[in-house]
């Protein structure tokens, strides 16, 4: 009888931990708040407000990470400002021209020309404050240009409609604790997380715009070096 029992809890359990939802533990960390490790890829954005420091996630959004990194690497980013600022939403950046209008991705079309390349949208990922995603002008149209989330609040409405997507309960709690963009997830791609300098951000984020959302002062991305982490002792 307490074999039987004995298989019988065992192959309840296995049920269960095939079921949806499993291994989603409310004391597992969320992928964008677990700790850096030593070696892992990182860039510090100088800016001429101050050090922005991003952190990565190449195995959700590979084409997105390697992308960003390239272009930081050549120097792309280099004197590019943040063209579109809005307070308690985003800052974006990432164009050359300045404009919004311009912006090209390393990944090359059939003829050789850099165009875009498609989204890649993860379950493991959220628009939460401090999330880098790509900025785009529809499916499948990333190029250069990148927003950093600086939202710090959630609308009740938000939260209801997270709740009715089943949205991670960890990741509404996240939302309702530092805010974010919720209605963005699974519209743009997230592929990095700011993890030092969003003081920088919401600075940014503060200064007057005129009616386009450009700011009145410009603010310049000086750098972008790509490093690898060190934990400091």
């Amino acid at each position: 009888m307490k074999k039987i029992t004995c298989a019988f809890l065992t192959g309840l359990f296995m049920l269960l931990c095939i079921l949806p939802g499993c291994g989603k533990t409310s004391s597992e960390p969320l992928l964008q708040e677990t700790d850096l490790q030593d070696g892992e890829q990182i860039a510090v954005m100088e800016t001429s407000l101050g050090t922005i420091k991003l952190r990565f996630f190449p195995e959700q959004a590979p084409l997105a990470v390697e992308n960003f990194l390239t272009l930081a690497k050549e120097g792309y980013y280099d004197g590019v400002c943040f063209h579109r600022v809005m307070a308690d939403f985003m800052i974006q950046g990432g164009d050359p021209t300045g404009t919004g209008r311009g912006g090209k991705s390393i990944y090359t079309d059939v003829a050789g020309n850099r165009g875009y390349f498609k989204d890649e949208f993860s379950d493991q990922l959220f628009n939460f404050r401090g999330a880098l995603s790509m900025a785009n002008s529809g499916s499948n149209t990333n190029g250069s240009q990148f927003f950093i989330v600086q939202a710090s609040g959630l609308a009740p409405e938000q939260e209801q409609a997270l709740k009715s997507a089943k949205t991670d309960s960890r990741a509404i709690a996240k939302y309702k604790a530092e805010g974010g963009t919720p209605w963005l997830d699974g519209k743009h791609t997230v592929f990095g997380q700011v993890f030092e300098g969003m003081e920088v951000v919401d600075a940014i984020a503060a200064l007057s715009t005129d009616e386009d959302d450009r700011p009145l002062e410009e603010v310049t991305i000086l750098s972008v070096t790509v490093e690898s982490y060190t934990a400091q002792g």
